[in-house]
């Protein structure tokens, strides 16, 4: 409420700066002699005419000094007229300075105390985020927690809040910073260093850098049993060459893992890659030994049509008849890998329409989706 009163009073303090001058009588060599002047002048005329009358000047020398007379006067009539205008513009100035100055910053006052909330107390950065998010507009929500940020930096948990939200605009260099600067001020914890870790993949194209490496290494120092980050370190280490690690840390994270776990399927074909071994056969339709010879003699651009038309196929068909969670999963994945993430989010949420009634399921599509960098609902 304070903050109101006191802009209030600065909207007067500006408007009074502004109107005061226009309210000033300004100064004039000929102010107050003006009605003087117009009555000499008329005085001289008649002087003129009474000479001309005695014969003490030519005709032509007094219409002269008529003349000369005649345009003095005018002009000091002119001047005495706009005088009388400025004097009665006065009254409505002096209304208009006190709409300014008055009426205006009162009725500002009026319509917040009308309309606004002077006794509401803030919301916790928290309560706020986690509002429905049919109320709130996302870019006024992460601008008004940037605003917090700024004025208190060292709020770890404001940072830990807005760093999915950043990943679920498409801003994963924002997401990692967010995530150090929480892991900074309230220290490390294993889900914070993989999401910054992912987040630095993300941003650089699915290549594992340095520091995402070191995210990654941390987060299995706090969590030896944690998968995600023990699944991106078993891709570091194939991104380095490093082929005998890479196997053993796919073999590692195989044993004894979940078959249904949705990251299985990956894990398999990454140490198949890896061995060049075939990959195991899947239950999901796919392509034939016959579909995998013919695309050999394929061109890079035919290749990429045929891949196209069977994800669109399977597309289709998942729209129209359902499937497993293994295919939709598969068929997000695929959108990834095509780089087509708008096709993907879209095929996430027929997911998660379909899978609805299923809790069990519904987290098996959550966790792929997470692992991809498909996130928020």
């Amino acid at each position: 409420m304070t903050f109101w009163i006191l802009t209030a009073f600065l909207t007067g303090v500006a408007a009074l700066s502004v109107l005061v001058p226009l309210t000033r009588k300004r100064a004039s060599p000929d102010d107050g002699a003006m009605p003087a002047d117009e009555a000499v002048y008329r005085d001289q005329l008649q002087a003129i005419e009474a000479e001309l009358d005695r014969g003490l000047i030519e005709a032509e020398a007094a219409e002269a000094a008529r003349t000369e007379i005649a345009r003095r006067l005018l002009a000091a009539h002119d001047r005495d007229t706009d005088q009388s205008l400025k004097s009665g513009k006065r009254p409505r100035l002096r209304v208009a300075q006190a709409v300014a100055l008055f009426a205006l910053p009162a009725a500002a006052c009026g319509l917040y105390l009308l309309l606004g909330s002077p006794g509401q107390p803030d919301q916790p950065l928290v309560a706020r985020l986690s509002a429905p998010a049919q109320n709130q507009n996302v870019d006024v929500l992460v601008a008004r927690v940037e605003r917090h940020l700024a004025d208190n930096p060292e709020d770890g948990q404001g940072w830990a809040v807005v760093a999915p939200v950043y990943m679920s605009l498409d801003q994963p260099l924002a997401s990692a910073r967010a995530y150090a600067n929480a892991i900074r001020i309230l220290g490390p914890r294993q889900d914070w260093l993989t999401d910054m870790g992912e987040a630095l993949m993300i941003a650089n194209q699915g290549l594992i850098t340095a520091d995402a490496r070191q995210a990654f290494e941390h987060a299995v120092t706090l969590s030896p049993d944690a998968v995600k980050p023990r699944f991106f370190l078993a891709i570091a280490l194939g991104q380095e060459g490093r082929t005998d690690d890479a196997v053993a840390a796919w073999q590692a994270l195989l044993k004894d893992a979940d078959p249904a776990a949705p990251w299985v399927g990956v894990a398999k074909r990454e140490l198949a890659g890896l061995t060049g071994t075939e990959a195991p056969a899947a239950d999901l339709p796919g392509p034939s030994g016959e579909d995998i010879a013919a695309a050999r003699e394929m061109s890079a651009d035919e290749q990429q049509s045929m891949i196209r038309n069977m994800v669109s196929g399977l597309a289709e068909r998942l729209q129209a008849e359902g499937g497993s969670v293994e295919e939709w999963n598969r068929l997000i994945r695929a959108y990834m890998v095509l780089g087509e993430r708008q096709d993907a989010e879209r095929a996430l949420e027929s997911a998660r329409a379909a899978f609805a009634g299923t809790p069990e399921d519904l987290t098996r599509i959550e966790d792929a989706a997470g692992q991809l960098g498909l996130t928020g609902s």
